[in-house]
């Protein structure tokens, strides 16, 4: 299966996102904000299936992350997650390099589904 990094500073939501994935068999990694994200990326020389990152962060936020990740790791699926409607606007701008925007909350089975597909694209291309 997928190797999936998760970035989010709220522990709540990382374990619901990790446990939600890691039902469908993913082997999930998890970051506290996108600096600690940088860092395991750049250790594991970016061996991750996907990157699923929050915007609003401390440290470094999700936008940034999304910009370090897409200039050194291009070949990356990044998926952010968002539950305020000026951080998604701010990420308009990047569709080029970022999947999908989830709306935050979302249930077991948005996330789930939100990271198959985001997987489906990332494996055909």
């Amino acid at each position: 299966m997928a190797r999936i990094l998760i970035a989010d500073d709220e522990e709540s939501m990382r374990l619901l996102v990790g446990r939600a994935i890691a039902m469908d068999g993913h082997e999930i990694v998890t970051a506290e904000d996108g600096a600690e994200a940088l860092e395991i990326l750049t250790e594991r020389g970016g061996a991750f299936d996907l990157l699923l990152t929050d915007i609003k962060m401390p440290v470094m936020d999700g936008i940034a992350l999304a910009l370090a990740v897409a200039r050194d790791f291009p070949e990356l699926t990044i998926l952010l997650m968002t539950g305020y409607a000026d951080q998604r606007e701010r990420a308009t701008g990047l569709n080029a390099i970022v999947h999908d925007v989830v709306t935050k909350p979302f249930s077991v089975a948005d996330i789930r589904t939100a990271v198959a597909d985001a997987l489906a694209v990332k494996n055909k291309g």
